[in-house]
């Protein structure tokens, strides 16, 4: 399977019933969903988890959200979504790139980018990414084409 860029970072998905919306494809909710999941599992790969979050007493929010639909996913179909760090600062923010791929026939279901911004988790207000994040995800960073 071919990628908008090399490597990724991947999960698979089998579509269950509760994914599907009142028009019988994947509700919009549930690709935001994916994308939180395979983001929090990248960091763990890359040994940032929760636990240690908290004990830097930061994390990484949200900041925007870009969604591109292509195409709809449906019941029992399996997916592939791959992840990419593109950007890190070193001072506040990383950008993720995500894409989502059916397997049957691998066609482009969804891309996404978001941009995350580092907060202290106590105060909710924006800090520094610690030494590791910028050691980690800064290693992590595929250039964009």
């Amino acid at each position: 399977m071919s990628w908008v860029l090399p490597d990724p970072y991947r999960m698979e998905i089998v579509v269950d019933e509760g994914a599907i919306d009142a028009y019988g494809h994947v509700n919009n909710g549930e690709y935001l969903r994916w994308i939180e999941q395979i983001s929090w599992a990248h960091s763990e790969a890359l040994g940032l988890s929760l636990a240690r979050y908290r004990e830097l007493d930061r994390a990484m929010v949200v900041q925007r959200h870009e969604i591109d639909y292509h195409a709809a996913a449906f019941a029992g179909e399996a997916l592939i979504l791959a992840t990419w760090i593109v950007a890190c600062d070193g001072r506040f923010t990383l950008t993720r790139r995500f894409q989502l791929r059916r397997q049957r026939d691998e066609r482009t279901l969804m891309t996404a980018r978001t941009r995350f911004a580092c907060v202290a988790l106590s105060s909710g207000r924006p800090k520094r990414l610690p030494d590791e994040y910028r050691r980690l995800y800064g290693d992590a960073v595929v250039p964009e084409a």
